[in-house]
């Protein structure tokens, strides 16, 4: 089960210019600072771990991987893509 009261504290340090602007944010939101930097810095890191999911190739290396999805998978491979489905993210449930 997920705890709902915080657990620990991170402390950062800021400029004058960003601790106004994250305000003028958090006014705007209703919200609370605490609350938007949590929030933020949140979907940050998730997109930072999503991003790692991305790969460039040439077109040759890409056509090898079209090919690869075009055949038909083996048993090794559908073995492996059931232990990836049944993975969860590393974040908590929302």
């Amino acid at each position: 089960m997920q705890s709902t009261t915080a657990e620990v504290n991170i402390h950062i340090r800021a400029r004058v210019h960003d601790k106004l602007l994250i305000d003028k944010a958090v006014e705007l939101l209703g919200s609370n600072r605490s609350q938007f930097m949590m929030a933020s810095a949140l979907e940050a890191a998730k997109n930072v771990i999503l991003d790692q999911t991305s790969i460039y190739v040439d077109s040759q290396a890409f056509q090898a991987v079209l090919d690869l999805l075009e055949a038909p998978a083996s048993q090794e491979q559908l073995d492996g893509m059931k232990r990836l489905s049944s993975a969860k993210a590393p974040w908590p449930n929302e």
